[in-house]
């Protein structure tokens, strides 16, 4: 059975100051059924783990490189990443996708370094509003999938997050029957792909998840979990969402 998890992405938020409220994360969820991770910027990334080191709640990074080591400047390899005792790295996300060029080879690279180094991948995908007003939200999503997702992916070094970019920041959700037609397509894709094991691997809604929605959308089917932004600043937003997914 897939155990759920609770992402959060501070994007380019936070001071060590922060760092307080990934002790009250641990303390308030410390019997927590979920997995829960916090996904802060690189130069937290030491302090982060440190301070979360004996409780449940994990790291990850906002991104890495696909390469091992070299000259890139400014960029993080997988590998260091894991060496500050980080357990997670999202790569694909959309503000990447759009403001960096990312294409779906390159994410699916960085997917493959980061299994390599042992991490947890967080690979998102999700369509823009006038692909969704078009009708092809499933063709687009499934293309994604497709060319982000590397072959030697387990429900043990592979979470799919589903971020509809227009639901990103703005406070509009897809409905929830939008929400499980896309999360059973991907269910699907999957173990067409993978097998069995395709059933493994944890599915995440994110976009615009907050306390005041998160029991309805984690009701859905084959939602195993959330990738949150805003949210996942303050323990009094963050908290409910974790306790909303404990309980469904």
């Amino acid at each position: 059975m897939r155990r759920k998890l609770a992402a959060g992405n501070w994007k380019m938020n936070g001071t060590q100051a922060s760092l307080a409220m990934l002790e009250k994360l641990a303390s308030d969820h410390r019997d927590s059924p979920c997995d829960i991770a916090v996904c802060v910027p690189s130069y937290l990334l030491i302090p982060a783990a440190a301070t979360t080191a004996t409780g449940p709640v994990r790291i990850g990074a906002q991104d890495c490189h696909a390469a091992p080591k070299g000259a890139y400047t400014g960029d993080i390899a997988a590998g260091m990443i894991a060496d500050a005792a980080a357990s997670y790295v999202i790569v694909g996300h959309s503000e990447r996708r759009d403001a960096y060029g990312e294409t779906d080879a390159l994410v699916r690279a960085k997917a493959e370094a980061a299994q390599a180094a042992q991490l947890t991948a967080i690979v998102c995908i999700g369509e823009s509003l006038a692909q969704r007003e078009a009708g092809e939200a499933l063709p687009i999503i499934g293309s994604q999938l497709a060319g982000s997702v590397p072959d030697d992916s387990t429900g043990d070094n592979l979470v799919v997050a589903y971020e509809p970019i227009w639901a990103i920041g703005t406070g509009k959700i897809p409905t929830l029957e939008q929400i499980a037609e896309v999360h059973s397509a991907l269910r699907e894709a999957l173990v067409a792909r993978f097998g069995a094991a395709g059933n493994d691997i944890r599915l995440l809604y994110g976009g615009s998840v907050k306390p005041e929605n998160a029991a309805d959308i984690f009701a859905t089917s084959d939602v195993d979990g959330a990738l949150v932004g805003g949210a996942s600043l303050k323990a009094e937003d963050f908290s409910p969402i974790i306790t909303a997914l404990a309980n469904s």
